[in-house]
């Protein structure tokens, strides 16, 4: 039998890459990736009110390029691609017309903030989703976050868009309807069909936008009405039915196989999350926490129903059947800021150095920039060699990793990280080993949530950037953990994650777990907790625990 192929495409939350994968042995053939280019120049992004907004010109950009660049790379036959599948971050939902064209691809909203991609990382809508939660809690009907943790976060589906309705009544009047990222790039694929027929992602419904079956799908129209009416008439532009990823959302159309270099025979998989289909390329199995440590972290955890049954697991992000395999429970949490957390305290440390560099007349401009990337590249792994190196009978200070709000346990957005035990000793590595040790017990809160719940965990998987180049990293939070971590082989799991789905909607593999059993790559790197670490540890993830009900305690009023 000939070779078949299939294509697992990643958005980012800094680009976008597409992995051409063998379906026979999960061989990577190629990978291409697209850095979003006005993204990268911080178009439609406020920081300092968390307002993080992506214009989906960068990804539809970013598909085509990578997409047509690693096909013809790798010279395969268009005809032995059979399948595609895409995974985005979320919740990032975006406005579209009637013909789900996004707002922003139009003329007079195309520069408009409010009319772009809401990204994951956007946290502009803590009050309405403060308002969700108490409403949901006092309505007298159906608590519709209960399958979400009960607690509905700033990052997800209708607080974003009711802060957005709220804010730009002209979004609010031209938006037929909204969609998520995930499923709008699949759509664009498949031709933009009509928004009622469009296969929408299980996934992304049933974590964010508090889908479920046991009451007929989206919440209730009285339920939405107390909030805004506006969200009725969203609603009314939604789906019903969701679909697991393994299924065809449609075929790729003639101007897409056109300008990928495809065939219009090529299936199109519905689409997915990025950690779960993260999870599913680092093989994930029944009592298995993997970790999809980047920027944030996904943890992803599936359950047989007989084990979950009816029990739903508090303060996580969701809990959804066939969100990661189907015919599974899939149940995630996470933390809001990991990788941002170091990245955050690097660029404090970089602001002097840009201002003076800025101002030098000593060098050129073209050595200005070569020695301010020069310098930032250097920064965390000098400051990583340099943690490391420090006795645990040496104290640094004690860190919260709330920098971007705290995702799980018990989401709260409006929460502020914080730093105590500083003295005059204290040098640049202490603090980055106190938040390197902050963004660990962070790790273990969640841990410790789903093991207080009755899920169990037996062995930690981590996929990701910081997985693979922070072994420093990794053996904190194994010692944290007091748990074995073992790491993918795969340089990008969640595109090998979608591929295996892509494989099984183009009836290569007849289903998911045969599809990994097929295509996994296996892991690299095994780290084992240090036991006379794992006892230092101990005491001050109790400080951890202290400092953190201190915050919370004396927080700012909103």
């Amino acid at each position: 039998m000939s070779k078949q192929f299939v294509i697992g495409l990643d958005f980012g939350t800094d680009s976008v890459r597409s992995v051409l994968v063998d379906t026979s042995n999960g061989q990577t053939m190629g990978t291409k990736v697209h850095w979003y280019t006005r993204w990268k120049q911080g178009k439609y992004c406020n920081p300092a009110t968390n307002q993080f907004r992506q214009h989906p010109r960068d990804h539809i950009e970013g598909m085509e390029i990578t997409i047509r660049e690693v096909v013809r790379e790798c010279g395969i036959d268009p005809e032995a691609i059979k399948g595609i599948c895409i995974d985005t971050t979320g919740s990032s939902p975006i406005p579209v017309d009637k013909t789900g064209t996004a707002l922003s691809l139009k003329s007079g909203f195309d520069e408009n903030p409010n009319a772009m991609m809401i990204l994951w990382k956007d946290h502009t809508s803590i009050t309405e989703a403060d308002e969700i939660n108490q409403l949901a809690r006092n309505w007298g009907g159906e608590d519709f976050t209960k399958y979400e943790g009960g607690i509905y976060s700033s990052e997800w589906f209708w607080a974003k868009i009711l802060h957005i309705a709220r804010e730009d009544e002209s979004v609010k009047n031209e938006a037929y309807s909204w969609i998520e990222h995930c499923d709008l790039m699949t759509s664009i694929l498949v031709g933009s069909p009509e928004l009622s027929s469009f296969k929408c992602s299980r996934c992304a419904a049933g974590h964010k936008a508090m889908w479920h079956e046991s009451w007929g799908g989206l919440p209730d129209d009285n339920f939405l009405k107390h909030l805004d009416p506006y969200l009725v008439s969203v609603k009314k532009n939604l789906y019903k039915e969701t679909h697991t990823s393994d299924q065809v959302a449609g075929l790729l159309s003639a101007e897409w196989a056109t300008k990928l270099g495809l065939n219009e025979q090529t299936v199109v998989a519905v689409g997915t999350f990025d950690a779960h289909a993260g999870a599913v390329g680092a093989e994930v199995e029944e009592y298995t926490l993997v970790r999809v440590m980047g920027t944030s972290t996904c943890d992803i955890i599936v359950s047989p129903h007989e084990i979950i049954g009816n029990k739903t697991v508090h303060g996580i992000c969701g809990q959804v059947d066939g969100s990661v395999i189907p015919g599974m429970i899939g149940l995630e949490a996470g933390q809001s800021a990991f990788g941002d957390v170091l990245a955050w305290f690097r660029d404090i440390l970089m602001w002097p150095i840009n201002e003076q560099l800025s101002s030098t007349k000593s060098i050129n401009e073209d050595q200005k920039i070569k020695l301010i990337e020069e310098i930032k590249e250097g920064i965390l792994p000098s400051l990583s060699a340099q943690a490391e190196k420090i006795p645990l009978d040496e104290r640094v200070p004690v860190a919260l990793d709330w920098v971007n709000g705290r995702r799980t346990p018990d989401a709260d957005q409006s929460l502020k990280a914080a730093i105590m035990k500083l003295n005059l000793g204290t040098k640049a590595p202490h603090i980055f080993k106190a938040l390197v040790e902050a963004i660990c017990f962070g790790s273990k809160k969640i841990v410790d949530r789903f093991e207080d719940e009755g899920v169990q965990i037996k062995s930690v998987v981590g996929i990701g950037g910081v997985a693979k180049k922070s072994p420093f990293i990794m053996q904190t939070l194994s010692d944290v953990l007091n748990m074995p971590i073992k790491v993918a082989v795969s340089e990008q799991a969640p595109a090998l994650g979608a591929a295996m789905y892509a494989s099984v909607a183009a009836g290569i593999h007849p289903t998911l777990q045969e599809a990994v059993s097929a295509m996994g790559n296996g892991f690299e790197t095994t780290y084992s907790p240090n036991q006379n670490h794992v006892k230092v540890y101990k005491k001050l993830y109790d400080q951890y625990i202290a400092l953190g009900e201190f915050v919370e305690v004396t927080k700012e009023n909103k």
